[in-house]
């Protein structure tokens, strides 16, 4: 009896205590004080906040609050409290203010440490415009028509070769696709042990930035942090091998290393580079082979949208050899080719939203929302708004080409104003190649059954698997 009672009482301890915790973290956030007063919500457990239930229900997460609170809420996730904003013209406003308003990149704690201090996403000022303008420098137009898109498609005529006949994880495929593309654009890297190795610590350190800033043995942001210490590691040899060359390599990393010697820009500095070359394959690697993977999903679901794009993309191969590359008119000529990658990318929502941060109090329609907070800008239901979108679950590239959808106020597919993404442009061509070749060589069918997750990623957890033949 006596254990029983003990039992009993160790129970309501734990009832008592966490209902207190509970209770003085609401208060210690959620109060009116020195004239801030945040939005209705709910802020969780201390330091944990409600990451766990944010990672695990994602949309639901966030549809149920906001049915609870409306399209304003607060909450505490990845390790900071924050607000939640469902409005399309508040986010709008949002992502086209500067600095000036109050309102910085507010990526979280974890994915600042792990892609380092010169990533471009969590930098702002003039340093924000030093590094946008090395990225600028190395992905424009012309650098796309001369040197990039030549890459690409030499890459992926050879890559996307010999897949006939055979079942292939298409997940697997078009990361390793994205991957490989990526490093031979940036430093010459072919497929070989370096590569393997980059691979490796680079799915480790993709996870570790989405985690609370936890740097404990066994925890993904410890897991990352080690990740990141190797790639460093690696990249470090590289530009020291490349230094004690002459040898004119005729890529991004050439490029860096090069770029001031005309005394016209400040030079970068190593840790400058490395950083930007991890914040390029970070932002395009999962965004590149993620929206590749699910336009073969939808394109296997949507037969009348594979046949639409498969005729344009015959249509360019017309009186070219097997042999001969597509050349920057034929990609700029893709016009259903890039309504489909904008489709995908809405409708699988590869990008859920954008952080911003408070560098002071900020009024949003009548809240005032605290210094150092920050602001998840959630796009993804404007994604589903059938105010924007007829029929909005539906797989509609021809959507895009009805009327000037970028043009649309809304559309925020690749963030907006001084953020918008500097490697739309690129990303679109490798995704554009890449289903050229797939589509022109192949036709196939899946295969068993594939379970598709979107949140906190977009991902196959067992992989997508497609039965291959030749078309």
């Amino acid at each position: 009896m006596s254990l029983l009672l003990a039992l009993i009482g160790v129970v309501v301890g734990v009832v008592v205590a966490s209902n207190l915790l509970l209770r003085w973290n609401e208060l210690r956030y959620g109060r009116r004080r020195n004239g801030c007063l945040p939005p209705p919500g709910t802020m969780g457990w201390p330091l944990f906040g409600e990451t766990t239930e944010f990672l695990k229900q994602g949309p639901s997460f966030m549809k149920q609050r906001r049915l609870r609170y409306g399209r304003i809420f607060r909450t505490h996730v990845l390790g900071c409290p924050t607000v939640v904003c469902m409005d399309p013209d508040l986010n709008r406003r949002m992502l086209l203010q500067g600095e000036s308003s109050g309102l910085v990149p507010g990526y979280p704690q974890s994915m600042q440490d792990i892609l380092g201090r010169n990533n471009i996403g969590a930098l702002h000022g003039s340093m924000h415009r030093f590094i946008r303008g090395a990225m600028l420098g190395l992905v424009h137009p012309a650098a796309i028509r001369a040197s990039l898109l030549p890459k690409i498609d030499a890459f992926m005529r050879s890559h996307l070769d010999g897949w006939s006949g055979s079942v292939v994880d298409i997940q697997a495929k078009t990361k390793e696709v994205t991957l490989l593309s990526m490093l031979r654009q940036i430093a010459g890297i072919t497929a070989g042990p370096l590569s393997d190795a980059l691979n490796t610590e680079f799915c480790t350190l993709v996870l570790g930035t989405i985690s609370l800033p936890i740097n404990l043995p066994g925890t993904r942001y410890y897991q990352g942090l080690q990740a990141r210490k190797k790639l460093v590691s690696m990249l470090q040899k590289i530009i020291s091998e490349r230094r004690s060359t002459i040898q004119a390599h005729g890529d991004m990393l050439e490029a860096l290393l090069t770029s001031g010697d005309d005394g016209t820009r400040e030079k970068l500095s190593d840790e400058q580079i490395i950083d930007l070359i991890m914040t390029i394959i970070y932002d395009g690697y999962e965004t590149m082979s993620t929206t590749s993977m699910m336009a073969v999903k939808y394109l296997s679901d949507h037969p009348r949208a594979l046949q639409e794009l498969r005729r344009e993309h015959l249509d360019i191969r017309k009186g070219k050899s097997p042999e001969e590359a597509i050349n920057y008119e034929d990609f700029k000529s893709m016009a259903f080719t890039r309504a489909v990658i904008f489709e995908t990318l809405r409708l699988a929502t590869v990008v859920n939203g954008l952080l911003r941060k408070t560098t002071q109090n900020v009024e949003m329609n009548g809240f005032v929302i605290p210094k150092g907070w920050r602001i998840y800008v959630y796009t993804r239901e404007i994604n589903y708004d059938s105010f924007m979108y007829s029929d909005p679950m539906t797989f509609n590239p021809w959507r895009w080409l009805e009327k000037n959808m970028e043009s649309h106020p809304h559309f925020m597919l690749f963030g907006g104003g001084s953020r918008m993404c500097p490697g739309k442009e690129l990303g679109t061509a490798e995704i554009a190649t890449f289903l050229h070749y797939f589509v022109t060589r192949y036709r196939w069918e899946e295969e068993g059954k594939n379970t598709i997750l979107k949140f906190p990623r977009v991902e196959a957890p067992n992989g997508l698997h497609i039965r291959v033949q030749d078309y």
